[in-house]
């Protein structure tokens, strides 16, 4: 882990709709302009289907020395594709729900702040993948993304067939209804409901994990970060849609190949001064409640 520096401007990325994330960030920016910092804020809009290749926009610069997140572990992935790649320590502040990634609850944010503008706060990697489809030969559409790319297929459709190779080296072909590959921050999500492992985040290592394989031989696999996997859609019929940390979504045809590799730069989260990654687990996966009252037996 580093340090942050000093910050002297900051972006506030909140989510789309949300009363309280709006109250929130005019209440946070008047906080920051008290204190002589410059301020740039964004809302962050929902989900969407893409057609093309369309790199997603932001009025957040790339001068800042922050980036505060306010909202769920949802709209820091979309800020994440957003200004991941911009370098700058991200932090995520929780207004949502489960909450991996945004660690710190809006009760503390306040309290914490003036110890994270000033720097006194560790900073935590993150692999990030980047990801492009392939349609005869011209690239359709790339992302970068910090939790997984998924190809999935409808919800009416029937098993699909995705032939993957890992460093032009065939793997196998999965006869599932999908196929997630995960980042390590991203094991807790979509890959851990699936059946996939949890990684520890810091971890350089991707994750593939079939959904819902139709022969119970086919079962995830955790590959060195510097594999590039390749996933080509097999003969099919079938309606097969790519999605991007679940937020953005490509259709794909026949034949199409998906290039799937880690991003040259890593996000850079702060991590909570109150907490670490097994207390998160802890908490969010109720680890150690009791199932059921022993002293009834």
């Amino acid at each position: 882990m580093t340090r942050a520096k000093k910050s002297r401007s900051v972006g506030i990325i909140f989510k789309h709709d949300f009363e309280p994330a709006l109250k929130e960030c005019e209440r946070l920016r008047d906080w920051f302009l008290a204190r002589g910092i410059t301020v740039f804020t964004e809302e962050m809009a929902s989900r969407a289907r893409v057609t093309e290749c369309l790199e997603e926009e932001t009025t957040i610069p790339d001068t800042v020395d922050l980036v505060v997140v306010l909202g769920g572990d949802g709209t820091l992935l979309g800020a994440a594709r957003k200004v991941g790649g911009y370098g700058m320590p991200i932090l995520g502040i929780n207004l949502g729900g489960l909450g991996f990634l945004t660690e710190i609850p809006v009760e503390m944010l306040y309290q914490d702040m003036e110890k994270i503008i000033s720097g006194e706060v560790a900073i935590e990697p993150r692999l990030m993948l980047q990801a492009m489809v392939l349609r005869d030969g011209e690239r359709k559409c790339r992302f970068t993304v910090l939790n997984d790319v998924v190809i999935n297929k409808g919800a009416l459709a029937r098993i699909i067939d995705l032939r993957v190779s890992i460093d032009a080296h065939f793997l196998t072909t999965f006869r599932a209804d999908g196929l997630i590959v995960s980042t390590p921050t991203g094991s807790t999500s979509y890959n851990l409901s699936a059946g996939g492992p949890i990684l520890y985040p810091d971890l350089e290592a991707l994750i593939l994990t079939p959904i819902c394989a139709f022969t119970l031989t086919q079962r995830p696999i955790i590959v060195p970060d510097t594999s590039v996997v390749e996933v080509q859609m097999e003969k099919s019929n079938e309606e097969v849609v790519l999605t991007f940390d679940g937020q953005v979504g490509f259709d794909l045809r026949e034949n199409d190949r998906v290039i799937i590799s880690k991003s040259e730069k890593k996000l850079k989260l702060i991590k909570s001064p109150h907490q670490d990654y097994y207390d998160i687990l802890r908490t969010k996966l109720k680890w150690g409640e009791p199932t059921y009252n022993r002293t009834s037996e």
